[in-house]
């Protein structure tokens, strides 16, 4: 449900998290980063990602009386891109800081820039390390995967962009994963690595709960495996909710806006959970 205490929640978090990492901007500014960042997270949370609507709205409920323009708006969004990067991660390594040793779960899911038929009028992206397959739903698409990384509570800490075709065991190895001492971490087949589960074991003291295949060299106990699938499920709901917030189709003019607007609906979907 859309209120001005949820969206006003939703900027003080915002402006508290720029505040303690430093962020600097011109006193001159009429409308500050604070303002941009949040009325981007309110287009995502409740009109699709998109932005002039959600400009509109902050503009006629008073919320930001000093609105800028719509080209501005974007180019400021865009300026404030890396921004946004960081302030997931600060939040992210807050909600790990206060967890301790816990349980998580990591998974991905695809997004799409074009259908395949419009692959070779793709104007985001080329090249077909783009072009990659979603064994689950048996379908191909043409984009990027979202390697996301949650708590128990379906709360996003983690998260990274990798080509379409790149595999999840390889995108594994390129997520951070800075959890603490003796966490849990579940996920299905596909991150199977046997030298990294003992890497990460012997360097991080962290457990990879990875489910195995029938002819794994290192088959689970039918209790650890039911712990196992039963972690995993949560993941499935908090993905849905936050494809849920996308429209059919993102619209971005360049791959650089692309990232910008996902990187919106994962940090929209996380300070919408923790508002609630």
């Amino acid at each position: 449900m859309l209120t001005a205490d949820k969206i006003i929640g939703i900027y003080c978090i915002v402006d508290d998290i720029l505040k303690g990492i430093g962020h600097y901007e011109d006193s001159r500014r009429k409308m500050c980063d604070s303002e941009v960042i949040t009325t981007a997270l309110v287009s995502a949370l409740y009109f699709g990602g998109h932005l002039d609507n959600g400009r509109n709205f902050m503009k006629m409920t008073g919320l930001v009386p000093a609105m800028l323009d719509k080209s501005r708006f974007n180019r400021r969004l865009h300026g404030v891109g890396e921004l946004i990067f960081s302030m997931f991660w600060q939040l992210g390594h807050q909600f790990k800081s206060m967890a301790g040793a816990s349980e998580y779960v990591i998974d991905s899911f695809p997004v799409a820039v074009c259908d395949n038929i419009r692959i070779s009028r793709s104007k985001l992206l080329k090249g077909k390390q783009w072009h990659g397959k979603q064994s689950s739903m048996r379908r191909y698409f043409y984009g990027v995967k979202v390697q996301v990384l949650i708590t128990a509570s379906g709360i996003p800490v983690e998260f990274g962009f990798v080509p379409g075709c790149e595999s999840d065991v390889q995108a594994l190895k390129k997520l951070p994963l800075a959890v603490a001492a003796e966490s849990r971490i579940y996920g299905d087949a596909a991150y199977t690595d046997y030298s990294v589960e003992d890497d990460i074991r012997s360097t991080d003291l962290v457990e990879l709960m990875i489910c195995r295949k029938r002819n794994s060299k290192r088959p689970d106990e039918p209790w650890t495996r039911f712990i196992k699938e039963h972690m995993r499920k949560g993941i499935e709901t908090t993905f849905s909710q936050i494809k849920g917030l996308f429209l059919r189709k993102i619209h971005a003019v360049t791959f650089k806006g692309f990232l910008i607007k996902l990187v919106m609906f994962i940090l929209a979907f996380t300070l919408n959970k923790i508002t609630d």
